[in-house]
């Protein structure tokens, strides 16, 4: 009796450990094929297209610009700018998968919609805004108020971790130098926040 508890206890620790090795899997899959995508099209704006792709970013106020809600996030003005939001995404990117795979998707949904939408109706005329940092505000955003909509110990040490890791990046949502986008970071920091709101809610109403 006692081997065959042990032997039933030890097969459902391997499944979940399976279960977790496989989950991890998944995000990395996921955000490396983000990233790839990243790296591709500023590979092939710097070296076939000569930087046209950017105008593919959001324009305010001109419909065309509207495109660059979608396309955006994915563009960058060049290697500098790219290397420098690598890293920040695949670390933020993750630590927001980190109760469920799906909430990084719903995340970076709203942080492009709100985002992108903010800085068509509200940046400069004539601007073109491109970069994974309206994403990574958004994640940010997330981060930091998921422990206060969800109140629950986990979620309220994550937020504290990640403020300790990058509150200093807040600052980014004000005005800043010329040619750095802060109505992205403000309006992806607030679809991060809306997200980190509805993904509670919706919690509370199905744990």
């Amino acid at each position: 009796m006692w081997g065959a508890i042990m032997g039933k206890n030890s097969s459902s620790t391997n499944l979940m450990s399976q279960g977790s090795r496989q989950e991890i899997k998944t995000q990395a899959i996921i955000l490396a094929t983000f990233v790839a995508i990243f790296w591709l099209l500023e590979i092939l704006d710097q070296f076939v297209f000569r930087g046209s792709l950017d105008y593919f970013g959001i324009i305010p106020h001109q419909v065309i610009g509207l495109r660059g809600i979608l396309f955006a996030p994915f563009l960058h003005g060049d290697f500098p700018h790219l290397i420098a939001n690598t890293v920040p995404f695949l670390i933020l990117g993750w630590l927001v998968m980190l109760q469920e795979t799906s909430d990084f998707f719903i995340v970076t949904g709203l942080t492009m919609l709100v985002g992108g939408l903010g800085v068509w109706l509200f940046a400069t005329p004539g601007s073109i805004h491109i970069g994974a940092s309206i994403l990574i505000f958004g994640y940010l955003g997330f981060l930091l108020l998921r422990g206060y909509f969800q109140r629950n110990i986990p979620s309220i040490l994550l937020s504290i971790l990640v403020f300790l890791l990058y509150g200093g990046t807040i600052w980014g949502v004000l005005p800043s130098r010329p040619g750095i986008s802060w109505q992205g970071h403000l309006f992806g920091f607030l679809g991060g926040v809306l997200a980190a709101k509805l993904i509670a809610t919706e919690k509370k109403h199905y744990p």
